[in-house]
């Protein structure tokens, strides 16, 4: 009689049950390159889903079209992250936010809101050093590189993530694909190109 285990007796605290999540502690926590820099966490196109508290959403008027906002709250992820992966508790991090906000309004008080755009990652600071990994002046100087980025990306938008028609020529009748550039913008940040009607409500 063979001794050999039926596949549905395997138990959860095997070894061969908890190789996934080594493996994707080691795949998170190792060195990878992306146009010549390396770097360590998520593997670029893979992505987060959190959930946010009842938060704060403070905004004043400064111009007729402009205002400043500020927004405090907590996000919770909607998985788990894998053991011993990620940052040490306490670490700080500083980011630069470009996007689109639509609104509609519903009533008197309430309003639908979608937020997409794009978030810079400007610097961090390590919960164990207690300082920031770039000094004023730099993060100030990332945030210029990353601001003129998306100006020229709005200025020359790429057909690598553009999702329109290729141009026409109509000097010579035919058709060509846009200009390609080395870097590219998501199409999240650029103007959209239908009208919305819920953007022109005022506030």
């Amino acid at each position: 009689m063979s001794t050999r285990p039926k596949s549905g007796n395997v138990k959860r605290g095997s070894v061969a049950g908890r190789a996934p999540q080594r493996d994707a502690t080691a795949s998170y926590d190792a060195f990878k390159e992306y146009e010549g820099r390396r770097y360590t966490g998520m593997r670029i196109g893979r992505g987060h889903t959190w959930r946010y508290d009842p938060g704060n959403w403070k905004e004043t008027k400064i111009t007729p079209d402009l205002w400043q906002i500020r927004y405090d709250v907590t996000k919770r992820r909607a998985g788990r992250a894998p053991e011993g992966s990620g940052v040490p508790v306490g670490t700080d991090y500083h980011w630069y936010i470009v996007g689109h906000q639509y609104v509609c309004k519903l009533n008197a008080n309430d309003y639908t809101t979608s937020l997409t755009g794009l978030k810079f990652k400007v610097a961090h600071k390590r919960a164990e050093s207690g300082t920031w990994s770039a000094t004023p002046a730099t993060q100030r100087k990332r945030m210029i590189a990353f601001l003129r980025q998306v100006i020229d990306e709005l200025e020359h938008p790429t057909t690598a993530l553009d999702d329109s028609p290729a141009t026409t020529d109509s000097s010579a009748g035919s058709t060509r694909p846009a200009r390609r550039r080395k870097t590219a913008t998501p199409p999240s940040i650029r103007k959209p190109t239908r009208r919305r009607t819920s953007s022109r409500v005022s506030a």
